[in-house]
């Protein structure tokens, strides 16, 4: 079996969520990654040095730029003529471009695997992430997202791919980039920060929340997360979001401040492998996964914690 990646990228890098993809697809067979965008050259010659990869297929056109779903999603479905399963990372993109794919080629999706068994077998959560299914797909293409906390993140350098062009189809004119509101941050990005710090809702409003949390994170050189309480309460932008309708991460350590542990939060961070926590609360759900637990409130905690760094 030959798997077809799609390649995420960004000011002309390859994101990080499209490495632990490559692993996933290296598990299926051959892998060739898949880059769509314009004047992408640069994106292909990255995508041709990860290793595990042995084509990279660019599809190249004004109209792709942005990496609209609309417009990618016939391309991508083209190219699967010689392909037994497209792969891309369960992300943003990911979950926008899979779906119409999948469509366009009259197959199911397997979504968010933590696992490949073999060729047609895979694993994947479910109630938000309490039990894992082993799911079996007849399809003769499979379309698989993948949860990219569960893979290893393939190596950015070790081979030297061919590139090869494919037709990139036509503006399908179902939508329209109109502007990127991005924030910007000298924090490292969520999904792939080696350490996380997380306020909660108990944190009281807005400017509590950056008083305690951003300092803290600032002297670990760390990425700045938040519930979805405290989203929803306007204390964080929605990026900052952990959590099942949020993002999934999983670093070397998560520090959860004032989170209660709702099933939502824990479903995007359980996999964290060391995982601290600050909450007044004893009984907190937090406590049942965290490795290191402090009962108190942090508004005295924290201020002192970060004071001592």
């Amino acid at each position: 079996m030959t798997a077809l990646v799609y390649v995420e990228h960004e000011n002309g890098e390859v994101r990080d969520a499209t490495l632990a993809a490559v692993t996933a697809g290296s598990k299926l067979g051959e892998v060739h990654a898949f880059v769509a965008g314009n004047n992408v050259a640069a994106v292909a010659d990255a995508a041709a040095k990860i290793a595990g990869v042995s084509k990279v297929l660019v599809a190249d056109g004004p109209h792709l730029d942005h990496g609209l779903a609309e417009n990618v999603a016939p391309v991508a479905a083209a190219a699967m003529a010689n392909y037994a399963a497209f792969v891309a990372a369960s992300t943003t993109t990911g979950r926008n471009l899979a779906p119409r794919v999948a469509a366009l080629l009259d197959v199911m999706q397997i979504s968010d695997i933590l696992s490949v068994e073999d060729d047609s077998i895979f694993t994947r959560p479910i109630y938000a992430g309490n039990a894992i299914a082993t799911v079996r797909s007849s399809d003769s293409k499979k379309v698989i997202t993948v949860r990219g906390t569960a893979f290893e993140k393939a190596s950015r350098e070790g081979a030297s791919a061919s590139i090869e062009p494919v037709d990139a189809g036509s503006d399908s004119a179902l939508s329209s980039f109109v502007a990127m509101d991005a924030s910007e941050s000298e924090r490292p990005e969520l999904t792939s920060a080696k350490i996380i710090v997380s306020g909660g809702r108990a944190l009281g409003s807005a400017e509590q929340f950056h008083a305690l949390i951003d300092p803290l994170a600032d002297k670990l050189g760390a990425a700045v997360g938040a519930s979805r309480a405290a989203v929803d309460a306007g204390y964080a932008p929605n990026d900052y979001q952990v959590g099942q309708t949020g993002k999934i991460v999983a670093p070397e350590i998560y520090i959860a401040i004032g989170i209660s542990g709702a099933i939502q939060h824990l479903a995007g961070m359980k996999d964290s492998r060391v995982i601290v926590a600050i909450n007044k609360d004893e009984e907190a759900p937090i406590f049942q996964v965290a490795d290191i637990g402090l009962v108190g409130d942090l508004f005295k905690i924290v201020p002192e914690l970060t004071e001592k760094l």
